[in-house]
């Protein structure tokens, strides 16, 4: 796994999702294909949590372009259940104080 994943995973867990963000930039300029669909995806959730609790109504634009991508990918991408991290992001978004977690092995 690339370095840069699982150090964007860690930050995500951490509740870090704007630092996640970033490091997912760097994963993304080299990915092709159904892995730059997942690491899209993943930018956008991470931002829409970071945008939850900085900027508002922002969140929800960012959670609905990352469904783009996640529509492309199978239910299971890379280790993660991408029907349940979507799931607990949108709960997130809903509900004060949750953290879902990304489960990148």
């Amino acid at each position: 796994m690339n370095p840069e994943l699982r150090r964007g995973a860690d930050l995500f867990n951490a509740g870090h999702w704007w630092e996640a963000h970033e490091a997912w930039e760097d994963v993304w300029r080299v990915s092709s294909g159904e892995e730059r669909a997942f690491v899209q995806a993943l930018i956008l959730l991470a931002a829409a949590l970071h945008k939850r609790w900085h900027h508002g109504s922002l969140a929800h634009r960012n959670f609905y372009k990352a469904e783009k991508y996640l529509g492309t990918l199978p239910d299971e991408y890379g280790g993660v259940d991408l029907r349940g991290l979507r799931q607990a992001v949108w709960q997130a978004l809903e509900t004060e104080g949750m953290h879902p977690q990304l489960p990148l092995e």
